[in-house]
């Protein structure tokens, strides 16, 4: 990238900044209509967001990095091709791994088959292409979608190094050698490269090429050091997924022993402060396992073995409950009901003491216990602190399992272990986007509900080890899936103008439009010198287009996180589906939208026939309204989409160009 476009970036994020900055304050404090605060509120609450969207965007693209040519590849380096499929059509996950079978630079292909299919098995090893499906060690146990398939390969296979390609996007033979360069640095984990669709015409009525996160964003994220693993397409350091499982498994260990101390002292203190001052034998037990627990929690913090910590405080504790055998047996009784539920607990595969509600443990820590049952619910609090990982198939587990979307979560940990990522903006892999609208939607609503858990299990704003531009790089990708909530009020303001009358402004003054016509002529250019060419306005009609989506991931990952509902993983179709009837039925909400701002424009245009608005306020909210409904214009295309009829399956042979994704797309 060249200074003077370089500059010109900044100049126009900078004046961008400036101007939203100065239109909002003003908003808030100058022109909010409080006599009408129920749409006023609401539309300030948006703009606000938009703002922070807008400098969030600003920010990401002030450090444009573009690394030209790769470095050249040390001879000798040890590679792993996974090819990770579920139900994908057998032919089409064969021809990625024919393909991967070309890649120039030495490596083992493999296909993770996570269906298990006998057919792509004998399909695989008939052309010599190593096949791996998921070990029994599975069976009955959480399976993590596409992360639990990747993280069952990594303990059976051992290159240095990943490529980890989706069962269409069929990579060239020089993918390796562009790519593995980057590893010349010892703290480099990822090297992300673009994901380009064969199967999508000019006009990309789906919005499925996204070329202004898949350039721009990308590499402005670079820049930062927060490019992002995104899922295929992308080569990683063994070494780094491995650091990061382990350093998670001790965490999450740990913090279970800790809880579990915690809970003991709480149980013992409880029991003792029931005895009288004549059993000096039973307190005198009760303070050896406090003792016993002081002298763990002192070895955690210094660092010692936690199998070994748990193991000798669970013989200490052993030792001092055979002393008050036979003290306390009648109470024993009213005890061993609880004590045997908590057993129960720990026994059960889908809990682990780090899942123990809070309330529960404080429960546990109020009861009225006699000396032996405090000392056994100690010893089951103990033995609940799963060392092995009993709830998981595998107690390492390298790629992020907290979201229907491994790529961001994991990404996310690694820059917080303090490694390096980049961003390779050529495309070196070709792939299958939808071909209709179910299908997109359904690829959408998976994205968005995986960055949304993301964001309420490990806010990047409070995740240790993250710099502030990393947090903020991670924060702007979460933040743009809030604008469904933002676009309701887009969407109703204009309309409760022309129909109400109601302005959520105090006046559409010659103040108001100085401040915001500047502004918003300003954020546009920002998008298109920072676009250089490539095409953006499809993106942004399904940022707002797409609101219900928005809305519903919001929702959805609030109920799985919070309220522990299920959350389906859908696999995105890689066949093209039979013609149909056309499914209206999935854009209902937008096509109300629709049918609320034609009938504002209609209302609108009647009240100022009348005399019963303002002119210049109605002209304003019907350039609005038009906007929208040119926004939302995309859909009707997306119904009427049946797919890309020109591409052939020689499309999806891989070339030897270096175009790039905006290349690619002119074509």
């Amino acid at each position: 990238m060249s200074d003077a476009r370089r500059f010109v970036v900044r100049v126009v994020a900078l004046l961008t900044a400036i101007l939203g900055i100065n239109y909002v304050a003003w908003r808030w404090l100058f022109s909010v209509n409080w006599d009408y605060w129920w749409i006023a509120v609401p539309l300030v609450v948006a703009e606000t967001y938009s703002l922070i969207d807008s400098l969030l965007f600003g920010m990401t693209v002030w450090r444009l990095k573009d690394r030209g040519e790769p470095p050249v590849p040390a001879p000798g380096l040890t590679v792993d091709v996974f090819i990770a499929t579920y139900n994908e059509p057998i032919e089409l996950v064969m021809d990625t791994a024919r393909a991967a079978q070309r890649i120039t630079y030495p490596h083992a292909t493999w296909i993770l088959d996570d269906g298990n299919r006998a057919e792509l098995r004998a399909r695989a090893e008939a052309e010599g292409i190593s096949w791996i499906t998921r070990s029994a060690d599975w069976a009955n146990m959480p399976r993590h979608a596409k992360a639990g398939n990747l993280n069952n390969a990594l303990l059976t296979t051992e290159g240095e190094f990943l490529l980890i390609l989706d069962a269409d996007m069929v990579p060239e033979p020089r993918i390796l050698d562009r790519t593995l360069g980057y590893f010349e640095d010892e703290q480099m984990a990822l090297v992300q490269t673009p994901q380009y669709f064969v199967n999508v015409p000019d006009d990309d009525p789906l919005g499925s090429q996204a070329p202004l996160f898949y350039g721009p964003i990308q590499q402005g994220k670079d820049g930062w050091n927060s490019a992002f693993f995104c899922g295929s397409n992308a080569v990683i350091r063994r070494e780094a997924l491995m650091q990061l499982g382990i350093s998670r498994y001790v965490g999450e260990v740990e913090l279970g022993v800790h809880r579990a101390l915690r809970t003991a002292r709480s149980v013992i203190r409880k029991a003792r402060r029931g005895l009288g001052q004549d059993q000096h034998e039973v307190l005198h037990a009760l303070d050896e396992i406090l003792h016993h627990i002081a002298r763990a929690r002192r070895e955690l913090r210094r660092g010692q073995a936690l199998f070994d910590v748990t193991y000798r405080f669970q013989h200490r504790v052993a030792a001092t409950r055979r002393q008050l055998v036979g003290s306390d047996l009648r109470a024993l009784h009213a005890d061993l009901a609880i004590i045997a539920g908590l057993e129960q607990l720990s026994d059960d595969p889908d809990q682990s003491l780090a899942t123990i509600d809070d309330a529960a443990l404080l429960q546990l820590a109020d009861r009225d216990w006699s000396p032996l049952g405090a000392v056994e619910t100690v010893e089951a609090l103990v033995r609940s602190i799963d060392v092995d990982r009993g709830d998981e198939a595998q107690p390492v587990m390298p790629m992020a399992t907290i979201s229907v979307t491994e790529d961001m979560a994991t990404c996310m940990r690694v820059h917080a272990l303090g490694w390096r990522t980049a961003y390779h903006d050529e495309v070196l892999a070709k792939g299958l986007a939808p071909e209709d609208l179910q299908t997109m939607l359904t690829q959408r609503l998976r994205w968005a509900q995986g960055t949304v858990q993301v964001m309420f299990r490990e806010n990047p704003l409070v995740q240790k080890g993250l710099s502030v531009a990393q947090r903020l790089m991670y924060l702007a990708t979460m933040w743009s899936y809030l604008a469904g909530f933002a676009a309701l009020i887009y969407i109703a303001a204009p309309v409760v103008y022309l129909i109400l009358g109601v302005l959520p402004v105090s006046a559409l003054s010659t103040e108001f439009f100085v401040r915001l016509v500047p502004f918003l002529v300003m954020n546009q250019l920002l998008f298109f010198v920072v676009a250089d060419g490539r095409p953006t306005w499809r993106g942004q009609q399904y940022s707002l287009a797409l609101f219900p989506v928005w809305i519903r991931s919001f929702t959805s990952a609030f109920g799985n996180v919070f309220l522990g509902r299920s959350l389906d993983f859908a696999v995105t179709p890689k066949e093209k589906r039979q013609a149909t009837r056309r499914r209206w039925d999935l854009i209902e909400p937008q096509l109300i939208a629709m049918g609320l701002l034609v009938l504002a424009l209609v209302v609108g245009g009647v009240r100022l026939a009348i005399g019963h608005a303002s002119p210049l306020g109605t002209a304003f909210n019907m350039v609005w309204v038009v906007f929208d409904l040119l926004i939302f214009s995309v859909l009707i295309k997306a119904v009427l989409y049946q797919g890309h009829e020109t591409h052939a399956a020689s499309a999806r042979v891989p070339q030897t160009s270096t175009a790039r994704p905006s290349d690619e797309g002119a074509a």
